[in-house]
């Protein structure tokens, strides 16, 4: 409570500071052809040829200090035309944006960045566009951060080909990670629902490092990421995407989206995935990458009223996925459950849908009362050699919250009320882990801004869970401009969950390892609820360098658990969960430097520093599997565009890992070494764009040709006891080539 405490005593102090700010403020709209206007949340507003910028809120709302310096105020928004504004006074500005298909020709004054870093947002969010997604294949959003610093992308095993993301230092599970704030890949979903998002599908992604808003939940330690979805109203009538690669993977993506008339649109988005070619370059016997198909369909209602004040989002998605994994000579329809060949298969059957209803009161549009609702039903039943895995997770969320000012617009306030169920039906190793998970909360969010140099987000919640207990929520965050093109931001904050130890480590089946639960005479699992502080600071710094702008940035975290579910395999032969009985605290430092070196080139580079230590029983170690060093470096450059709309992109991106600790485990008689040596990663995408409709790209992963040797332990006896196939450090397969095409109409 003593940092509580602290929030509440800034909060008082700021309040008492001055009001008198010399800046533009107002509200951003969107139009269409039947003269109908609506809020537009989420719109770049920023001076041209500056630093200075800032991000409508969910009411359409922006302000944004005006010092005479700059005159062209410019506004942007994904699928609707840029406007540029000349502005040269402090004044109340009211305008309406175009959809990009609705206009004949339009002045760019300036290209958006694909990647933006917010200056006056209290948070440390990264904003990734679709630009920048289009950098890479992108198939789906595990996938989806191969040129983003913030975000490790790892391979999770040998034998699944799954990618898994970090933050922080800290696997996927710490982060909350949504679909339009509404949390999206959590419990069943936890190994393998970042794969169930198709790239093609993704409008942005937000990354917020360190502590979330209490809005969005308890559940988030590390971070939060969270994807926007294609809007009907705003996305191509008819949009194709067509992926290949060299090892037998084919994805077909299609968007179809009708306006039904002024007030509804809707759109039926359809993917497929398949790979049906056996890949085995290591000569171990085992398949390098599954055999699998998904089947994914969603189908999104979008609904607006400007006049009266309404808007909302319906989806409704089903998919089927399923993997075979294992042995080369491995048939399912003899080999299941036996010793003749080692093989697994994961079949995947999710229904869910979300509901959005957004209303802002027309006579008081700075104030607004939202709904959010979804429900899931995900089933996987799995057996991974003689061992059975089965999951059916039933989810129901739903969360109200009503905002407004306090006086004026430098004072605003959000609060809200939310429950969430979860029924859990799983059976693991033979032994039922049923249960159901209930939870209501209510939350309260003051922000501040002055615009000029401070701005703060303070929030707090208090939830009550039938096996958590009741407890509070509070999290903070401060942004301060102690001199131009500067922004200096701390924060601190609590997150708690209940983890799903074997959802979120589906690898240790893929073992010989006995599984040891350790009881500590907790409510999920026999465990207590993981609880830790995150405390994080960040600086970021805008220049101009011949001519050109760039951006340096530093970032410094730290998490510190007070409770966690330690995972620990550390002992060949055995992996232990049970509570911690230490200390377990990760610090994470990056240091970024980005710069246009040529008006159509931009360099990226970062250095990161992971110290993540937990106390096992057998003593203080770093986390396993997990380079303490790493760089990263992306350079990317596109040719002007032409009157025809043709252009070319090019792209080229490099990770550097040091070397990683690995855990325990036995090799030929003997103990594996403790460390794996470090490598390089390099992957490239050349795009050709025809004109706006048509474009083709090709592409290259590993490029360097790095493979782990022996990934899969044990393989001449995979009934034995070293069989392992979770001990990950470097890519399975070698240089893979892919090619794919884009096709939009408007």
């Amino acid at each position: 409570m003593k940092n509580t405490y602290w929030l509440f005593a800034i909060l008082l102090l700021i309040l008492n500071f001055g009001h008198a700010q010399d800046k533009v403020e107002g509200m951003i709209m969107e139009g269409n052809a039947a003269g109908k206007h609506l809020a537009l949340p989420g719109a770049n507003v920023y001076w041209l040829n500056s630093p200075i910028g800032t991000i409508t809120n969910k009411d359409g709302l922006f302000a944004i200090p005006y010092t005479g310096e700059y005159d062209k105020l410019v506004v942007s928004y994904i699928g609707f035309k840029t406007d540029t504004l000349t502005i040269t006074e402090p004044k109340m500005v009211q305008h309406t944006l175009q959809p990009s298909n609705q206009l004949d020709e339009v002045v760019v004054e300036q290209k958006r960045e694909s990647l933006q870093k917010t200056y006056f947002s209290p948070q440390n969010v990264v904003t990734v566009n679709s630009a920048e997604l289009l950098k890479a294949a992108c198939c789906n959003l595990a996938e989806s951060f191969e040129t983003n610093p913030s975000i490790d992308v790892n391979i999770s095993d040998a034998i699944t080909g799954t990618k898994q993301i970090q933050m922080l230092g800290l696997t996927s599970p710490y982060l909350l990670i949504t679909q339009e704030n509404i949390p999206m890949v959590r419990g069943a979903s936890q190994a393998f629902g970042l794969t169930f998002t198709p790239g093609t599908w993704i409008e942005s992604i937000q990354i917020t490092k360190g502590a979330g808003s209490v809005v969005n939940g308890y559940e988030s330690i590390s971070g939060q990421i969270n994807a926007e979805i294609v809007k009907p109203f705003t996305d191509k009538k008819l949009f194709v995407n067509g992926y290949a690669n060299e090892n037998g993977r084919y994805e077909l993506n299609t968007h179809f989206n009708h306006k039904l008339n002024a007030k509804w649109s809707t759109g039926l988005y359809v993917h497929a995935n398949k790979r049906s070619q056996i890949e085995e370059e290591n000569g171990d016997g085992f398949l390098d990458a599954p055999l699998s198909d998904q089947i994914n369909v969603m189908n999104r209602w979008q609904f607006q009223d400007a006049e009266k004040g309404w808007v909302s989002f319906l989806n409704i998605r089903f998919l089927t996925d399923n993997k075979q994994l294992g042995a080369l000579d491995f048939n399912p329809d003899t080999d299941k459950f036996t010793i003749n060949a080692w093989g697994a298969e994961i079949d995947t059957k999710r229904l869910d849908g979300s509901l959005k209803i957004g209303y802002v009161f027309p006579e008081l549009p700075f104030q607004s009362l939202g709904f959010q609702a979804s429900y899931s039903k995900h089933q996987q039943d799995s057996y991974f050699g003689l061992r059975d895995y089965f999951i059916d997770h039933e989810s129901i969320y739903g969360n109200m919250l009503f905002s407004s000012i306090i006086g004026d617009t430098q004072h605003k306030f959000k609060t809200g009320v939310t429950f969430a169920y979860d029924g859990y039906e799983e059976i693991a190793l033979a032994l039922d882990y049923s249960r159901n998970d209930v939870s209501g909360g209510a939350f309260l969010e003051y922000a501040f801004d002055n615009m000029e140099r401070l701005s703060l987000t303070a929030g707090v919640r208090v939830d009550t869970h039938n096996r958590l207990g009741t407890f509070i929520t509070p999290r903070f965050h401060l942004r301060y401009t102690p001199w131009e093109r500067a922004s200096l931001k701390g924060s601190f904050g609590r997150g708690k969950r209940a983890a799903n130890i074997f959802a979120e480590n589906q690898q240790l089946f893929a073992t010989a390892r006995t599984i040891n639960i350790l009881n500590a005479g907790g409510e999920v699992y026999g465990l207590n609820p993981e609880d830790a502080w995150n405390y994080g600071l960040s600086f970021l710094q805008g220049f101009t360098f011949l001519g050109r702008p760039g951006e340096f940035n530093v970032d410094l975290y730290r998490t510190d658990f007070r409770d966690k579910v330690v995972v620990d395999w550390e002992t060949a032969g055995e992996i232990n969960f049970y509570n911690l009985e230490g200390k377990s605290v990760g610090t994470s430092l990056q240091i970024e430097l980005n710069h246009r070196i040529l008006p159509q080139t931009e360099v990226r580079t970062a250095y990161k520093y992971y110290d993540v230590r937990t106390d096992y029983r057998s003593g203080s170690l770093q986390q396993p599997l997990q380079a303490q060093h790493r760089f990263f470096a992306n350079l990317g450059y596109e040719t002007k565009v032409k009157e025809n709309g043709s252009q070319w992109k090019m792209d080229y991106t490099v990770h550097i890992y040091g070397k990683q600790r690995l855990p325990s485990a036995i090799v030929n008689g003997a103990p594996l070494d403790d460390f794996a040596g470090g490598y390089s990663h390099m992957n490239a995408q050349l795009t050709k764009v025809f004109s706006p409709s048509v474009e083709f790209y090709v592409g290259g992963e590993n490029l360097s040709n790095v493979k782990q040797e022996n990934p899969v332990l044990g393989a001449n006896d995979p009934f034995g006891p070293n069989f392992d196939t979770s001990i990950v450090y470097a890519p399975i397969m070698g240089r893979m080539f892919y090619a794919g095409f884009r096709y939009k109409l408007n």
